[in-house]
């Protein structure tokens, strides 16, 4: 299975959160996880129903958001025209 189909999006599930398919584990938490110091073995271990790839794809789909991301600098303000 391809890391975009690891991850789904269902309304009826955690109000339509970015999740693991098959599961009710989000990929936010995972994140919340991993910054907090668990490894994704650990995260596997803790949570069998996961894999190591499903952990991947969750990190992947992080990734691909911040990438998709724009960003404004502070203090860059548009001219007000009158």
């Amino acid at each position: 299975m391809k890391a975009t189909q690891r991850i789904i999006s269902d309304p009826a599930i955690l109000g339509g959160k970015l999740i693991i398919r098959g599961t009710r584990i989000s990929v936010e938490f995972l994140l919340e996880l991993m910054t907090s110091g668990m490894t994704a073995t650990a995260i596997v271990k803790e949570y069998p129903q996961l894999t190591s790839a499903d952990v991947k794809a969750a990190l992947q789909c992080a990734q691909r958001a911040i990438a998709k991301e724009y960003i404004i600098p502070a203090g860059i303000a548009q001219p007000v025209r009158s």
